[in-house]
């Protein structure tokens, strides 16, 4: 009923919508994750952001602009949300676990980008796997190919 009523007043040809499947859709639940995990410390650092963009760019074959596009499409989502569920739920439904893990390891990528992995980054990536089905296991193995730059 409550997401009958959202589509209403947002309109049926809103793609970007967390839950809807699409590319879209997709692209903007890792984006706002990564928003979430360079302000999981409280302090957005540049070299945070410089990595979210390379990361998009790099992973959803993105332009310049079109990441930054994304990026505060993403901002606006993080804002806006009541809890990560949305993104994770979309997430989760559509991707397998090989993707679900390269998700988990940009995520790693953006927590160890300004060369301090904070407590709640750490908390945060790991809630996350959780909410993906990812073994905590191999969340480690992933923190630890990241550290070592291997990944």
């Amino acid at each position: 009923m409550i997401n009958k009523l959202k589509s209403l007043l947002l309109g049926a040809s809103d793609r970007t919508e967390p839950g809807s499947g699409s590319k879209d859709s997709l692209e903007l639940a890792v984006a706002a994750l990564m928003v979430e995990m360079a302000r999981a410390d409280f302090s957005e650092d540049q070299s945070e952001e410089k990595e979210i963009r390379r990361l998009l760019e790099d992973h959803f074959e993105l332009t310049g602009q079109e990441s930054a596009d994304l990026l505060g499409k993403a901002r606006t989502a993080a804002d806006n949300s009541v809890s990560l569920y949305d993104f994770t739920r979309t997430l989760h439904d559509a991707l397998d676990e090989g993707e679900k893990r390269k998700v988990i390891l940009m995520l790693w990528k953006i927590a160890l980008a300004d060369r301090n992995l904070d407590k709640y980054e750490d908390y945060l990536i790991g809630k996350l796997a959780e909410l993906l089905y990812i073994p905590r296991g191999d969340v480690i193995r992933l923190k630890y190919e990241c550290q070592q730059g291997g990944a």
